[in-house]
């Protein structure tokens, strides 16, 4: 009987352990996370969702404070085309939560960061660029391109010295998407490194319309991978989205998948960003309680709890703070929805958004809380303690469980 420590995951001649932590923001991958599953041999990702605040966490950095001084006045206008990112400081703040981390990297895995297409900030093209080049400044392993088709990220780093060093994959949830990806830039002679493929049970922003569950992960590896075997491409693939056992694991690495990526089981570990209360949540929490809405500004349906705050909540758009999600025009749908709420209510201080949700806000503040399909199987990976709270694990017990185990079986945590 396999286990996944008897797979390698290859990029050229170097081997790593074929387990990937996917990039959950806003600082939920923190680099804690990273670094220790990079010591353990595989590979770690943190996220540049909304960076700049997450540099003023860690370094003390004053990013968000100097925008929302600058845009103040700007705060009561349903308008938000002219809150603008500042380069520069977009540029600094990157470069510091990625410099640092990789920085303080132990071990033989690797560190990647997540870059997520859909994060344009007023700017979407000259935004995008100034991340994936600070990244790439920085020394980041490898970025992963996410939320979107990323169809001209790659011409964005076209010119960076380390545009065929450095490890570039994409996440795709279909056929047609890699398909799209490869033939726009089948002109940079530039292959992606990895394609990560993620099926309909993953957590947040899903690539799939609200028939998700119609979708097999199982399937679509198997359709990739037939395609890029019909057209002499090897590219791995990880495959992502429910792989909740090292032998879910396994099942994917003996049929055509070169790595998996999880992340659910990593969200109640102590490496994890989320506060403690909320992992509480997610041991809680029952399969009933775990739904796929469209409240996401990105128009991507997205799998959250039920009792997350974010739902229906009606606070002021915080664009001259964050604006993570403004368009090229200024617009963002949430902002739509919370005028349109407020036209139906004149004069209330207090009203219900149920069609769409101030991401920034609430991720920001750990209020949307978004998860895993499995989410609701936590419970049986760890101890209930005499208070009634579950006890929290460390990354490494996780990923040793991932790395060894076999029939299905979960260690638990010791007393």
């Amino acid at each position: 009987m396999k286990r996944v420590d008897d797979f390698r995951l290859r990029f050229g001649k170097q081997e790593l352990v074929p387990i990937v932590i996917g990039g959950m923001g806003v600082d939920i991958s923190t680099a804690e996370l990273a670094l220790e599953v990079s010591r353990l041999g595989g590979i770690g990702h943190i996220s540049d969702a909304m960076v700049q605040d997450v540099s003023d966490r860690r370094f003390d950095t004053s990013f968000v404070k100097e925008k929302t001084r600058q845009y103040k006045y700007n705060i009561d206008n349903s308008d938000k085309s002219s809150v603008k990112f500042d380069l520069g400081q977009l540029a600094e703040a990157t470069q510091l939560h990625v410099g640092k981390t990789m920085q303080a990297k132990r071990g033989d895995g690797l560190i990647f960061i997540n870059c997520m297409e859909k994060l344009t900030m007023n700017a979407p093209r000259e935004t995008l660029r100034v991340r994936l080049h600070s990244a790439l400044d920085a020394g980041i392993d490898g970025i992963t391109l996410s939320a979107g088709l990323h169809l001209g990220s790659f011409a964005l780093m076209e010119d960076h010295p380390r545009f065929r060093d450095a490890k570039l994959g994409i996440i795709v949830s279909s056929v047609r998407a890699l398909q799209l990806f490869l033939r726009k830039n089948a002109k940079l002679n530039r292959l992606p490194d990895y394609v990560v493929v993620e099926g309909p049970l993953a957590g947040g922003h899903l690539g799939f319309g609200m028939d998700w569950a119609e979708y097999d992960l199982h399937t679509i590896v198997a359709d990739i991978s037939k395609y890029l075997e019909a057209e002499k491409l090897t590219i791995p693939l990880i495959a992502a989205g429910g792989v909740f056992t090292g032998s879910d694991a396994v099942s994917f690495l003996e049929n055509g998948a070169a790595a998996v990526q999880v992340a659910t089981r990593f969200t109640i570990t102590k490496e994890c960003g989320l506060p403690d209360k909320v992992k509480q949540e997610y041991f809680k929490a029952n399969e009933g309680d775990i739904e796929v809405n469209t409240i996401s500004p990105t128009g991507y349906p997205m799998r959250m709890l039920k009792s997350t705050p974010a739902i229906g909540s009606g606070i002021r758009p915080n664009c001259e703070s964050y604006g993570y999600l403004l368009d090229g025009n200024g617009s963002c749908a949430y902002i739509t929805a919370y005028n349109q709420e407020l036209e139906r209510n004149p004069g209330s201080k207090n009203i219900a958004v149920m069609g769409k949700t101030c991401l920034c806000t609430h991720m920001r503040n750990f209020n949307c809380w978004t998860c895993g399909h499995t989410t609701y199987r936590l419970k049986d990976t760890t101890r209930r303690l005499d208070d009634g709270n579950y006890q929290i694990l460390s990354a490494e017990h996780v990923f040793k469980d991932y790395q060894f185990s076999v029939d299905q079986q979960i260690a638990l945590p010791a007393e």
